[in-house]
């Protein structure tokens, strides 16, 4: 299967949604910290939801490395609101993050798989000849018109 040029596009857009979903939502939960609410897991879904909308074609590689970099920034975003005692450092944190309590490992866990379920799939825009089996209607054959 080649690579068009239109792929490498789609996956460059993809990257760029990334990025600024997954700063968006960075500062989200920065503020609703602040608020009193506590949101690990809407970096990471911000994150894949920016790389879906700018993406013109599905893809579960893309899927899959949006899910690790939703995992990894919803760790980056608990070690800015709360490190360990201990050491300070990030590197711990991701060596002992097993130690933080159920409610964060679950928004992470959450986190990581909404940036996955959402990156793989594209947004509105698709790439011309690419099929989704989930629409209804088949581009390559239309229904009659009345």
């Amino acid at each position: 299967m080649a690579v068009t040029t239109r792929q490498i596009t789609s996956n460059i857009l993809g990257l760029i949604g990334a990025a600024v979903g997954g700063v968006l939502g960075y500062y989200i939960f920065l503020w609703l910290i602040h608020q009193g609410f506590y949101g690990l897991m809407i970096p990471g879904a911000l994150l894949g939801l920016g790389c879906s909308l700018l993406s013109e074609h599905r893809s579960q590689i893309r899927g899959v490395l949006c899910g690790v970099a939703g995992l990894v920034l919803g760790m980056y975003s608990e070690w800015h609101f709360e490190w360990f005692k201990p050491d300070d450092s990030f590197a711990y944190l991701a060596t002992h993050i097993h130690q933080k309590g159920l409610a964060t490992l679950l928004m992470l866990a959450l986190g990581a798989f909404f940036a996955y379920w959402l990156g793989k799939d594209a947004g509105q825009r698709q790439v011309p000849g690419l099929w989704r089996p989930s629409s209804r209607i088949d581009p390559r054959n239309p229904p009659p018109s009345s």
